[in-house]
């Protein structure tokens, strides 16, 4: 009598869209878009301000807790404060001369993302949270290449810094970071969020899109 492997159904989880099905206005989905150098995962949603095409607030709480030990509004609160007044371009600043907000104004924007998910704060804390970044980025950036350019340096300095401490768990090589950046402004990709949320579009009238 022969044995059947029998495997554990599981109910697949609910697409983004179903929960948040209202699309983003211009201005939402460029605040939305500060986090697109960092969403390069197969299941990242750059056009919500879920993070994810798949409903997955189980794997944004263990994000948090496990990249940055966030497991708490409080210990959200603190860690955004940090980013928007100094974050890791001191470093930059000390070793180059130049403080690449870019960098953390991505991290920013994908940690205020996750801890929507993770129930740590509201969708109205959420986009207010965004917005607090907004005027400091525009006024140190005039395009999104330029944002894509100081992303890129402040990653490099993270990364090293990294390499120099001997971190047991590298990031993914900087050639990975490049080329997605690389699509990102791709003209040509018509699923680019910056395509679809040119960067004057926070700096003309909001609209449905």
């Amino acid at each position: 009598m022969g044995l059947w492997n029998i495997r554990r159904w599981t109910k697949p989880k609910a697409r983004t869209g179903r929960r948040y099905p209202t699309p983003l206005s211009a201005h939402q989905l460029w605040m939305v878009s500060l986090s697109a150098p960092v969403s390069r995962d197969h299941d990242a949603s750059r056009t919500t301000l879920y993070p994810f095409t798949r409903i997955d607030d189980d794997s944004a709480r263990s994000w948090l807790a496990e990249q940055w030990e966030i497991t708490s509004r409080a210990e959200l609160v603190d860690r955004l404060d940090d980013l928007s007044r100094s974050g890791y371009r001191a470093r930059a600043q000390r070793l180059l001369g130049v403080a690449p907000l870019a960098w953390d104004a991505a991290l920013y924007a994908d940690i205020t993302r996750r801890g929507f998910a993770a129930g740590l704060i509201t969708e109205a804390d959420a986009w207010t949270a965004l917005k607090n970044i907004v005027p400091s980025v525009v006024s140190a950036y005039g395009s999104w290449q330029e944002y894509a350019d100081h992303y890129l340096l402040g990653r490099k300095v993270w990364r090293d810094g990294l390499e120099a401490a001997q971190d047991p768990s590298p990031p993914a090589p900087q050639a990975v970071a490049d080329a997605h950046l690389r699509a990102l402004l791709d003209p040509a990709n018509r699923a680019s969020p910056w395509n679809l949320a040119p960067w004057d579009a926070i700096s003309r009238p909001d609209r449905a899109r």
